[in-house]
């Protein structure tokens, strides 16, 4: 048994993670102006924020039809069930962490201030600080499960692919059903959580530590960035030095195809067929150039959940070059309305609709490099968040990926 209660947690979160959260490329140093918003919202937290751990056992676990029962409650969730069942998990540690209220409170003010960057800055360090406890948190996990002669599996929250988001409450409340003193978190209506820069995870726990070593996707290594760790059983995805997008384009050009033949996606090879074949169009031009449209079919958190569709264009260097991300652009469907029920939308639009016009991810660089850009899980429908834009961009240049390595087999 194990039950963790840390209102000082480590926030030490390293510093190419939450450049990656920013946004920036892989390898981007940051300097200037960009530098001090960072140390400015990490510096504050430092001295003002609250955040939290805890977590606790639950041997009572079971799997049931398509769904698991953990302590007596039932959550509908196959990917959840899947794991769980491969591994032979018999118990789970479940855990909820926060960034806390203050950042949050933070963030808002230096935007009614006027302070667009400042707010950007803050608001991304605290889903940085939520990753880093959720990393850290799998690594304390891991030494404990390790004495035991365990192994702790990948954790899975509400909101991820094959969980719908509406079981968060009843997660919440059978995590601190047994301290409810020292509960931080709340959940609202919608599923949200409050603060909202807090995540809630079921950690399963297995003895049978072969089948993690035989099948990688038991394994959280392969997604865990805690260097320190000596409990790790794989290597860190974005640490493989075999890619050739790891050479500079030049080299590329010379010793290999431009695109990783297999790569290993975030989303299953079906999903990138179907969505190659029904949502992606490509078509060449003249000099060479690759223009790549892509449809997205969401729908958002909030006001009963409103469909809305995205338009997403993408152009690509010639092949030759190393398929080059030239162009980038979101935008709202022709004659799509429900973008605009999304809650952030309705409290700014005007810096909602700025900042997805303005974001680029991987821009300038080649197309391969998506498959090793480690970025948020956040398959929220909506744009809110930058996390889920993040999100969703990942998506479409790994379909695009997907189509032109296919088609070049």
């Amino acid at each position: 048994m194990i039950e963790i209660v840390d209102n000082s947690p480590d926030i030490n979160v390293q510093s190419t993670e939450y450049i990656r959260l920013l946004g920036y490329p892989r390898g981007f140093v940051l300097e200037g102006r960009a530098l001090e918003l960072a140390e400015c919202a990490r510096q504050w937290f430092k001295h003002n924020g609250r955040p939290s751990v805890y977590g606790r056992t639950v041997d009572a676990l079971r799997i049931e039809g398509d769904g698991v029962v953990i302590g007596g409650v039932s959550f509908n969730s196959a990917q959840l069930r899947n794991t769980l069942a491969t591994a032979g998990a018999d118990r789970a540690v479940l855990v909820a962490v926060s960034a806390g209220a203050e950042l949050e409170e933070e963030a808002q003010s230096r935007w009614r201030d006027g302070k667009p960057d400042e707010y950007f800055f803050f608001e991304v360090f605290g889903s940085a600080v939520v990753e880093h406890l959720v990393t850290v948190t799998g690594a304390r996990l891991c030494a404990w499960a390790d004495d035991e002669g365990a192994a702790v599996l990948p954790h899975y929250s509400p909101g991820y692919p094959e969980w719908v988001i509406d079981e968060q409450a009843s997660l919440l409340e059978l995590i601190y059903c047994a301290r409810p003193d020292v509960r931080r978190v709340e959940v609202m209506e919608s599923g949200m959580l409050r603060p909202k820069k807090s995540l809630l995870a079921v950690f399963g726990v297995t003895r049978h530590t072969d089948r993690v070593r035989r099948l990688t996707e038991l394994s959280p290594c392969e997604n865990c960035s805690f260097t320190p760790c000596v409990y790790r059983r794989a290597p860190y995805r974005r640490s493989r030095k075999s890619l050739v997008s790891e050479l500079p384009l030049r080299t590329a050009e010379t010793h290999a195809a431009p695109l990783t033949a297999d790569a290993n996606y975030t989303v299953s090879v079906k999903a990138l067929q179907r969505w190659s074949q029904e949502r992606l169009s490509l078509t060449e031009r003249q000099d060479g150039r690759l223009v790549a449209e892509f449809r997205y079919d969401g729908t958002t958190c909030t006001n009963m959940g409103r469909p809305l569709q995205f338009h997403y264009h993408v152009t690509l260097g010639s092949r030759e070059d190393g398929y080059p991300i030239l162009e980038q652009s979101c935008t709202p469907a022709p004659g799509d309305e429900g973008h605009t029920s999304m809650c952030r939308y309705i409290s700014d639009r005007e810096q909602l609709m700025s900042s997805i016009a303005v974001e680029r991810p991987l821009h300038g660089r080649p197309l391969d490099e998506v498959i090793r850009w480690t970025r948020p899980s956040s398959p929220a429908g909506c744009y809110c968040e930058a996390e889920s834009r993040q999100h969703k961009w990942g998506l479409v240049l790994e379909t695009i990926h997907y189509a032109l390595s296919v088609g070049a087999a």
